[in-house]
C-alpha cells in the first residue's frame, strides 16, 4: 500500500483552531511529503507482500491492513530532521555523524545513504548494472525516499514505508518507487538528474496518543487513521518537516490530512476528537545532485561502483 507525505505547493486553509486547543507546541509548522490515502494500490506499484507502501509520503493508500508499526524500532535521540548543504568535504563524514546530545546514540541517517539513492537512480536511467551493497547499516527502518527539483525545490516524488525494512535493500526499492511510480508525477528522466535533491527520512519513536493534539509542530510526524463518510477506514501521513514548511498550526494539519485521506464531509470538532493519531520522529539528510558528484568524484569506488562517474560534459 502507497501513501504520501510531501505536498506538491502550499495549501490555503481557511479553518483556524477552536480556542484553547492549540496543543502542545503551540501553532508553529512543520513541512510534508503529503499524499492522499487511496481505497487500493496502484498497477505495477504493488510492495512486496507484508510491507506498507506510502504514496508520496502523505497517506497510506489501500487503508490501514498490512500496515504494522514495528515494535523494536531503535530509540532516537537526535529527534529533529537532519539537513545536509555544507560543501562536500562535510559529505565524507561516516555514516551516523552526528548525535542527540549526552547519552544519546549516534543518528543512523547519513549522507552515504543520499550518496546511495543518487547511484541506484543514476544506473536505472542510464542503464548501468545496480550499485552493490553500501557500507552504511543494513538495520531495518520505515522509511521515506523524497526527491524534490529546481531552486525552488518543488516535490518531485515521494513514497516510503511504515513496516521495518533492512536499509540497503529498502532505499533501493523505494529510491525506484518514489522516482518512477509516484502517481502524481510522470517517470523521473535523465535530464532532471542535475536539478535533483534527495531526502532520505528513518522514522523512529512510533507512539499511539489519545489526544489528537498530542504532538509537537516541527518535531512530530503524524499519521492519522479515520472512518469517512462512506464508512470506509482511511489513514494519511505527515513527515515532521511538513506542517512547519507549509506554516500550518496543528488544526490545519490536521485538516489538510483530512482532506488527503479523501474525506469529503464538513471537518467539525467532534470529528477530529474520533481520529487515532499516532506520532513519530525521524531522522532525515538531504544532498543536491551538485553535492552528490562532489561525493562521487573522491569516492568513485567506495561502495564496489563499477559505472563511469556521471558525465559532467552532458549537464554543462
Amino acid at each position: 500500500m502507497a501513501a504520501g507525505c510531501c505536498g506538491v505547493k502550499k495549501q490555503k486553509l481557511s479553518s483556524s483552531p477552536p480556542s484553547g486547543s492549540a496543543g502542545p507546541g503551540g501553532g508553529g509548522s512543520s513541512s510534508h511529503c503529503g499524499g492522499a490515502a487511496a481505497a487500493g494500490g496502484e498497477p505495477g506499484a504493488l510492495p512486496p507482500p507484508g510491507i506498507a507502501r506510502l504514496n508520496g509520503l502523505g497517506g497510506l493508500a489501500g487503508g490501514a491492513a498490512g500496515c504494522v508499526l514495528s515494535p523494536s524500532l531503535p530509540p532516537n535521540c537526535g529527534g529533529g530532521p537532519g539537513g545536509l548543504s555544507p560543501p562536500a568535504a562535510s559529505l565524507l563524514a561516516s555514516p551516523g555523524a552526528g548525535s542527540g546530545g549526552p547519552g544519546c546514540r549516534k543518528m543512523v541517517v547519513s549522507a552515504e545513504m543520499c550518496c546511495f539513492c543518487f547511484d541506484v537512480l543514476y544506473c536505472h536511467l542510464y542503464g548501468y548494472q545496480p550499485p552493490r551493497s553500501p557500507r552504511f547499516t543494513n538495520d531495518p527502518y520505515p522509511l521515506f525516499v523524497t526527491w524534490k527539483i529546481g531552486r525552488d525545490k518543488r516535490l518531485r516524488g515521494c513514497i516510503g514505508t511504515f513496516s521495518a525494512m533492512n536499509l540497503h535493500s529498502g532505499l533501493r526499492e523505494y529510491t525506484l518507487t518514489s522516482a518512477l511510480k509516484d502517481s502524481r508525477f510522470p517517470p523521473m528522466t535523465r535530464d532532471e538528474l542535475p536539478r535533483l535533491f534527495c531526502s532520505v527520512s528513518l522514522l523512529t519513536n512510533f507512539e499511539d496518543v489519545c489526544d489528537y493534539l498530542d504532538w509537537e509542530v516541527g518535531v512530530h510526524g503524524i499519521r492519522i487513521e479515520f472512518i469517512n463518510e462512506k464508512g470506509s477506514k482511511r489513514t494519511a501521513t505527515y513527515l515532521p518537516e511538513v506542517a512547519k514548511e507549509q506554516g500550518w498550526d496543528h488544526i490545519q494539519t490536521i485538516d489538510s490530512l483530512l482532506r488527503k485521506g479523501g474525506y469529503k464531509a464538513p471537518i467539525t470538532n467532534e470529528f477530529r476528537k474520533t481520529i487515532k493519531l499516532t506520532r513519530y520522529r525521524s531522522e532525515k539528510m538531504t544532498m543536491s545532485y551538485t553535492e552528490y558528484l562532489a561525493h562521487r568524484q573522491h569516492h568513485h569506488f567506495q561502495n564496489g561502483i563499477g559505472h563511469p562517474l556521471p558525465p559532467y560534459n552532458h549537464y554543462s
